[in-house]
């Protein structure tokens, strides 16, 4: 079963439920996103686990694996989930922790791999699904596709596109590893 971790629109989760994924649970770090909307219009628990209602950022993610683990997740899937991970949730879910990234890992780690791909001059960019690990972006990438950066691209219109493929590869990803 797999969770979802999300912190805006949740389209990613969309494609997730799209495919038809056995989704046990979806959680976010913010209050009233989209992306808990569209958990709910699927019928499927949502939790909102706000660094601040926490003491530390460490009992954050202890709360949150152990609710993970309450719905019976096994494979936690980050799709525009925008909080880092403290050693806590690694104890629970180490290894089995995916996360998409808008750009060639280890080339354009961090926030803002769109922007950065630009400022860069690069004439492609990817759509990348790794593993999590403690890193920023480190843990070995498991599938990436290609998206080539025209000369007239804005931030908006190349994000547009490398979407469409993380929506289509994203899904495709997660379906294998759950087979495994």
């Amino acid at each position: 079963m797999i969770g979802v971790l999300v912190s805006g629109e949740g389209t990613n989760l969309q494609a997730l439920i799209d495919a038809g994924l056995p989704i046990a649970a979806v959680a976010s770090n913010n209050q009233g996103v989209r992306a808990l909307e569209r958990a709910e219009a699927a019928e499927i628990p949502a939790a909102v686990f706000d660094a601040g209602d926490y003491a530390t950022r460490e009992e954050r993610d202890v709360a949150l694996a152990e609710w993970l683990q309450s719905q019976g997740v096994e494979l936690v899937v980050c799709a525009g989930y925008m909080h880092l991970f403290r050693k806590p949730f690694f104890d629970y879910y180490g290894g089995r922790i995916v996360n998409t990234h808008s750009a060639p890992l280890p080339d354009f780690p961090g926030a803002h791999p769109i922007e950065d791909v630009l400022a860069a001059g690069v004439d492609e960019t990817a759509a990348t699904i790794h593993y999590v690990d403690e890193g920023i972006d480190t843990g070995p990438v498991i599938a990436a596709e290609r998206v080539p950066v025209r000369a007239d691209d804005t931030v908006e219109t190349l994000r547009k596109r490398v979407q469409a493929v993380e929506h289509r590869l994203l899904p495709k990803v997660v379906r294998e590893l759950c087979a495994r």
